[in-house]
């Protein structure tokens, strides 16, 4: 169910198979993605996997995206918003506190690798309180950082049309691990001009259906692993 969608006396355990529901909540930024992908690509992936969840188990309450995370790190780039890890923390956590305990439990569905120290975080948080927070890091093995061929496959899957491949370029191919440093010191524009940490090429609507499936499949094991 989407709680968009529902009025007040519908959030109840009959409505969601006879146990109390689980929140599945969708986080994103908006920032860029080189200049061949919108802004809002990781909350565009995190909000198609939350819903895959939704419509994959009846326990599910699918809440609205949060669409703004922390993102300091691409703020040389126009566009940008960010709201920071502090003020992440504390919106997430006080999602948490005003949905329970009418619902059990909160999975958020993370699409932006900017915003997991705010999130481990939170969940230290609710955990302290009795409060229950999982959250699931979008990611799969050999997945490229940054606008690169996954997550432009991604995008060609879930919104082609939004997809400028004749801007597509390839940035700073060099594993992450080696740019962390200088992106520390002067953010993503140090370590790549045009905002892109990978290559695009070769990236299709095929692959990015392949990766989805994958995404979906590992957030769907999440939630039962939340629930059983």
């Amino acid at each position: 169910m989407r709680l968009t969608d529902a009025t007040w006396p519908d959030i109840r355990p009959q409505t969601f198979g006879g146990a109390a529901p689980v929140l599945v909540l969708p986080v994103g930024a908006l920032e860029q993605h080189g200049p061949h992908l919108p802004l809002d690509t990781d909350a565009v992936t995190a909000t198609a996997v939350a819903a895959a969840v939704a419509d994959a188990r009846p326990r599910a309450a699918l809440a609205p995206t949060l669409p703004i995370g922390a993102s300091g790190e691409h703020a040389d780039f126009p566009g940008t918003l960010s709201i920071g890890s502090d003020a992440l923390r504390q919106l997430i956590v006080e999602v948490v506190r005003s949905s329970t305990p009418t619902l059990s439990a909160v999975m958020v569905v993370n699409g932006h690798g900017g915003n997991v120290d705010a999130l481990r975080s939170a969940a230290e948080l609710c955990t302290a309180e009795g409060r229950t927070l999982l959250p699931h890091h979008l990611g799969l093995p050999g997945m490229d950082a940054h606008a690169g061929r996954t997550e432009t496959s991604l995008m060609l899957h879930l919104a082609p049309e939004r997809v400028r491949l004749d801007h597509a370029e390839p940035g700073n191919t060099a594993p992450v691990r080696e740019l962390l440093a200088e992106m520390k010191a002067h953010g993503v524009r140090g370590v790549s001009p045009n905002g892109v940490l990978g290559d695009p090429t070769g990236a299709s609507a095929t692959e990015g259906a392949e990766l989805f499936a994958r995404l979906r499949d590992r957030a769907i094991a999440a939630f039962d692993g939340l629930t059983e």
